[in-house]
């Protein structure tokens, strides 16, 4: 079964999102944006969701995750928790 790594950030808007965007693809730290920034308590550990397979995260995350370049962020991603950033760490 695939398995999947990756990291986010969750923030109420899709304009907050979009900003902090902008901010990683200009050089800021991936890790260091979820910390300050993400609504999540995986934010703490600068976004990270650990390692899981298709069906543990919600529909709209799954397609990203198992289905976007690995190494990217994608987003924002609208899911009911709100907007979220995602970086594929690895996948597999």
């Amino acid at each position: 079964m695939a398995q999947a790594s990756a990291r986010h950030i969750l923030v109420d808007s899709e304009a907050k999102c979009n900003e902090l965007k902008a901010e990683i693809e200009g050089g800021r730290d991936f890790a260091e944006v979820a910390r300050e920034h993400s609504n999540c308590p995986s934010g703490r550990q600068g976004g990270e969701l650990g390692t899981f397979g298709p069906g543990q995260m919600v529909p709209e995350f799954d397609k990203v995750v198992f289905e976007g370049e690995v190494g990217q962020v994608h987003g924002p991603v609208k899911t009911q928790f709100g907007y979220h950033l995602l970086e594929i760490t690895d996948r597999s």
